[in-house]
């Protein structure tokens, strides 16, 4: 039996069957799903005066006017940026922030089944997905056994929009508790130039030489750009053992 007023104009279930998110997805495959109608799904139901559809594109549209139009705009929205979308409310929010979350984390997955973390880039593919879209400077430390397995990614600082401050000895009280052997600096550049600042070049100096010192060496410093890194053993901008 029918919902009443399913079908009633305006409705997804209005339009035809090849227009509607879902019989079009399971008729077609993901693939064939516009950025609109892939939203459409997750979101589900409209609000008065809009179908699904027409919600998803308010969603798209309203992404449009921040520096990361799209879909790539739920990957840095607030739950309070979201629900000041009209017809968003905190349910719908947090739907949308989890889809962004999702994605992400696929990604990594994807990458760290063929990891090697004594292969700069294969660390800096890995921890891209997690960096490249924070809006502040994040400093992780990986920690690696004798065997160069990992061990744990602590995120150890979280800073402005141009800086992140971590002093050597935080670090390697945690590499301590961890029983790190060795470890590399990972953080990020929100502006996506993974270029290094003077200031990043200090740190590494004073993390190299202490950890000489504790005996947990520090094996290279990689610094996340937007789809680009700089790894400072891969330039030579220090001295590793």
């Amino acid at each position: 039996m029918k919902k009443k007023n399913e079908n009633r104009p305006g409705t997804v279930k209005a339009l035809p069957q090849d227009a509607r998110p879902y019989e079009k997805c399971i008729r077609y495959g993901t693939a064939a799903l516009s950025d609109r109608e892939l939203l459409a799904v997750i979101i589900r139901s409209g609000i008065a005066g809009q179908n699904a559809l027409e919600l998803a594109e308010t969603v798209l549209c309203a992404m449009g006017n921040t520096p990361y139009p799209g879909l790539h705009g739920l990957l840095h929205a607030s739950i309070r940026d979201l629900m000041k979308i009209p017809g968003v409310g905190k349910v719908r929010a947090v739907q949308l922030m989890c889809v962004g979350e999702l994605s992400k984390r696929i990604s990594s997955s994807e990458v760290r089944q063929n990891l090697n973390f004594s292969n700069p880039g294969s660390v800096a593919g890995y921890f891209m997905e997690k960096l490249r879209h924070e809006e502040q400077e994040n400093i992780i430390v990986l920690m690696l056994d004798s065997k160069n397995h990992p061990m744990g990614e602590p995120v150890l600082s979280k800073g402005t929009a141009n800086a992140a401050m971590i002093t050597p000895r935080e670090i390697f009280m945690e590499a301590l508790r961890f029983h790190a052997v060795s470890i590399i600096l990972i953080h990020n550049h929100p502006s996506g130039d993974p270029n290094p600042s003077k200031n990043d070049l200090e740190l590494t100096q004073r993390v190299s030489q202490a950890g000489k010192l504790v005996g947990i060496l520090l094996l290279d410093h990689i610094v996340i750009g937007d789809r680009k890194y700089i790894s400072f053993r891969e330039q030579q901008l220090f001295a590793f053992e």
